[in-house]
C-alpha cells in the first residue's frame, strides 16, 4: 500500500482551504477553476485525527467520479478532468501527490446549504424524534410511532447550514432555507437533490447497499446549477449493507463506525487535540471504505 498522504504539498500553487479531507489550490492562470485533492486525513466528531487512513483519498475520488458519470444527466456537475495529463501543466511536477486523489474542477459560487436527503430514521434526526411530543422536526410532520432506521413515507430533502471548520452544521427548516437563499433556488435544489438521492438510492440496492441519507453540494456557475465537491462517498452519506438491514436499532454501516465506536469508549471530550488510534481500528475503518468502493463500482 502507498504511503498516506495527510497534507498535499504544492508550494507552485495557491492554496486556498484544507478542510476535513480536501486541499483545495488555485491554479496562477486558471481563475476559473480549482484543483481539489482528497487526502487520507480523517474526522470525528469534527476533529481531524492524527492517524490518517492510507488509500481513503484516492477512494472517495473514484467512487464520487462513479456517480459524476452516474448522475450526469440530471444535473451538471464541476468536473473538469481528473487525469493528470489534462490538468495545466504546472500541475504535473506534484504527480506523486495528486495521481488518483485529485480533480480539476470549475471554480463555482457555492450555495452555503448542506442539500441533505434522508431516506432513513436514523442521526441527527432520529435523536430529535426522540424529543419531540408531536414527531415534527425541522418543520416535517413525521409519522408517530416510527422507529430508528425506519423508512419515511418518501425521501425528505432536509438542508442544513454550513459551519465552519470545527463547528457543527445546524438542521434548519426549508423555510429558513427559502429565508436565506430565495424560494426559487430552494426549489430547484430540493428537487435536483431528491431526484438525485432516489436514483442513487435504487442503484445501490441493487449492489447490497441501502442509503440511508446523504448530502449533496451545489454551486452556481453563472446562473447554472451544478453539483460540486464529493458525492455519496462514505463521508457524506450513510450506506448499510442491506443484508443486515434490521430497523429498530442503528444499523452497521460503510463509514467511520469502527473508528467513532472506538473513540466513544475513550474518556475524551471530542475536542482537539485526538487521541492516538490504534492501527487495527485504521485498517478496519480502512476495509469497510474498500468494501463500499467495490460494491458499488465493480
Amino acid at each position: 500500500m502507498s504511503e498516506a498522504v495527510i497534507a498535499t504539498k504544492c508550494p507552485d500553487l495557491q492554496l486556498v482551504h484544507r478542510g476535513k479531507v480536501r486541499d483545495m489550490y488555485e491554479i496562477p492562470g486558471h481563475a476559473d477553476k480549482l484543483l481539489m485533492v482528497a487526502t487520507d486525513r480523517i474526522s470525528a466528531y469534527d476533529v481531524i485525527m492524527a492517524d490518517p487512513i492510507a488509500g481513503k483519498g484516492k477512494m472517495l475520488t473514484e467512487i464520487s467520479l462513479f456517480w459524476f458519470k452516474l448522475l450526469g444527466d440530471i444535473v451538471p456537475n464541476h468536473l473538469i478532468s481528473a487525469d493528470i495529463e489534462q490538468f495545466p501543466a504546472i500541475c504535473h511536477q506534484y504527480r506523486d501527490q495528486l495521481a488518483g486523489r485529485s480533480m480539476l474542477v470549475k471554480r463555482t459560487k457555492v450555495v452555503p446549504i448542506e442539500s441533505i436527503v434522508r431516506g432513513y430514521l436514523s442521526g441527527s434526526f432520529w435523536s430529535a424524534y426522540t424529543k419531540t411530543k408531536d414527531a415534527t422536526v425541522c418543520g416535517f410532520k413525521l409519522p408517530a410511532g416510527m422507529r430508528e432506521s425506519d423508512p419515511f413515507p418518501a425521501p425528505l430533502y432536509t438542508p442544513s447550514t454550513k459551519a465552519e471548520q470545527g463547528l457543527h452544521d445546524e438542521n434548519i427548516s426549508v423555510e429558513r432555507m427559502r429565508e436565506l437563499v430565495g424560494a426559487e433556488l430552494t426549489d430547484k435544489m430540493a428537487a435536483i437533490s431528491i431526484q438525485l438521492y432516489q436514483r442513487a438510492a435504487d442503484y445501490a440496492r441493487t449492489k447490497g447497499i441501502i442509503i440511508a441519507d446523504t448530502k449533496f453540494e451545489m454551486g452556481l456557475d453563472g446562473d447554472t446549477l451544478i453539483l460540486v465537491d464529493e458525492v455519496l462517498t462514505p463521508d457524506s452519506s450513510r450506506f448499510w449493507p442491506l443484508d443486515q438491514y434490521t430497523p429498530g436499532k442503528g444499523q452497521p454501516s460503510y463509514d467511520k463506525q469502527f473508528l467513532r465506536d472506538y473513540l466513544s469508549s475513550l474518556d475524551w471530550n471530542k475536542q482537539p487535540p485526538p487521541p492516538p488510534v490504534p492501527a487495527d481500528i485504521l485498517e478496519k475503518t480502512r476495509r469497510r471504505y474498500q468494501e463500499a468502493l467495490e460494491r458499488l463500482t465493480r
